[in-house]
């Protein structure tokens, strides 16, 4: 038996839907249309773009993959009461471009309007197989859907159900909120807040970070950084649990040791003479003092004994300074270091430093001086500081020869057809010899003019050449 009511993709549904599968897009089927199909049961056809004879379009209700079958979509509209007056003998569904996607035909059913005195919810049912439901976007304005009471009632049942579920699982569960902390001893995790209270407050709030923050910060007060922790408080006191004991101690030994006018001066608790500093050993050491010191009438000295004997005395100080006067000499005296009167007795006599000044003379050289290290300027000198000087810089190599001879070198590279200035590291007296070497290419280079102080090179090539060049003077 032949089918006859069946729905089909469309030519331009079944290239979207390809497409989209192949992409990895959507296809976004959004509303139906549903016409008389012009008085007749239609035959759908893959080539439809419209309906034949379409009388209403409207947003989906509804658009969902069967349960049953994955691979069918289920498309439903409401009719509302209030429209109709026409057949229903085709269905249409289409994307949001508004290109048709599916066509099919239905059963022949008139959807009356309430104004004609009968009136009905119509619910328009669109079964579509296609190779992939993923390629589909199952989404529905829920701004435009219109639902049956039957649906209404439906969803109420299953909602009230699950709300039913929900809150018996709650009564049952022995902590059925887990996110809070139970009253009776919490253990908080993360990081709880509780309201800060105000400093020197006693009562049972909580203590927050920022309240004992203040709380610390008003015990330090303005205590010095060393100070202010009690493990340095610790040390400053010497870790001595009895600090007190020690300290009261001390102090006892402190008076003992100021003493008073009917007490010998005393580091200890003994009277006799062997305290460790008592008045008589003052005394002496005052007294010695005094000698150190001298006066008008005594030598200066360091200890008490007689002349000979002290560690410095004005014999031994005249010696110093009499020989002090020997060193720096006189008019009437040959410089000399020891205090021996003749030359030969002298550490450094007059005649041996003369000899020395002479040889530093000739070293240095003077014009009558054959031989010289300096900066003289005969031609019989055996060296000469100008007669050997060499160097380099950003322009190349030089050498200056005894003689007056001086050669520059330097390696250059030549664009084409271009000619550059080659500034010698060193300037010659007069304009040398040029010569070019180690081209590498066609030899179409040439000077362009030679001074003392630089050179003109032209490259006659199509491409830069590399030259060495050497100047001779």
């Amino acid at each position: 038996m032949t089918t006859k009511y069946f729905a089909l993709l469309t030519n331009q549904g079944a290239a979207k839907l390809a497409n989209a599968a192949a992409l990895g897009t959507k296809v976004n089927i959004t509303s139906m249309g549903v016409g008389d199909g012009g008085g007749t049961l239609p035959t759908p056809e893959a080539a439809q773009t419209k309906l034949i004879g379409e009388k209403r379009r409207a947003q989906l209700n509804s658009l969902t993959v069967d349960a049953a079958n994955s691979s069918q979509i289920i498309a439903e509209q409401i009719i509302p009461e209030s429209e109709g007056g026409f057949w229903i003998r085709e269905i249409g569904l289409y994307d949001a471009d508004g290109v048709l996607i599916a066509v099919a035909n239905c059963p022949e059913t008139y959807k009356p309007q309430l104004a004609e005195g009968s009136g009905r919810t119509q619910t328009v049912r669109m079964i579509l197989i296609v190779n992939s439901t993923s390629a589909v976007t199952l989404k529905i304005d829920p701004a435009v859907v219109l639902a049956t009471r039957q649906y209404v009632d439906n969803a109420i049942i299953e909602v009230k159900a699950y709300a039913d579920d929900l809150m018996a699982k709650h009564v049952a569960a022995a902590d059925p909120h887990k996110q809070y902390a139970p009253k009776d001893s919490p253990v908080f995790t993360g990081t709880p807040k509780a309201p800060t209270p105000a400093a020197g407050n006693s009562s049972t709030l909580l203590a927050t970070t920022a309240f004992v923050q203040a709380a610390i910060a008003q015990l330090v007060a303005s205590s010095p950084e060393a100070l202010d922790t009690l493990n340095e408080l610790a040390a400053a006191l010497g870790n001595d649990p009895n600090f007190s004991a020690t300290m009261m101690n001390q102090l006892a030994a402190r008076a003992l040791l100021a003493g008073n006018v009917n007490q010998q001066f005393s580091v200890k608790d003994a009277t006799a003479d062997g305290h460790a500093v008592n008045r008589g050993q003052v005394n002496t050491l005052l007294a010695q003092k005094a000698a150190l010191n001298g006066n008008a009438n005594q030598d200066f000295q360091v200890r008490n004994s007689g002349d000979l004997s002290n560690a410095v005395n004005n014999a031994r100080l005249n010696f110093v300074l009499g020989a002090y006067a020997l060193l720096g000499g006189n008019p009437n005296q040959k410089f000399q270091v020891a205090s021996a009167p003749g030359d030969s007795a002298a550490a450094v006599p007059v005649s041996l430093l003369n000899s020395s000044l002479a040889n530093k003379a000739d070293i240095s050289g003077n014009q009558f001086t054959p031989f010289s290290v300096g900066g003289a300027t005969a031609a019989t000198h055996a060296v000469r500081l100008d007669q050997f000087l060499s160097g380099s810089n950003g322009n190349g190599a030089w050498t200056k020869f005894p003689g007056g001879g001086q050669w520059c070198r330097a390696n250059l590279s030549v664009p084409a057809k271009t000619n550059i200035t080659w500034t010698y590291p060193a300037a010659f007296p007069a304009a040398p010899a040029v010569f070019i070497t180690g081209i590498n290419g066609d030899p179409a280079v040439w000077l362009t003019g030679v001074g003392p102080g630089n050179v003109g090179i032209y490259n006659n090539n199509d491409s830069a050449l590399n030259v060495n060049l050497l100047a001779i003077w």
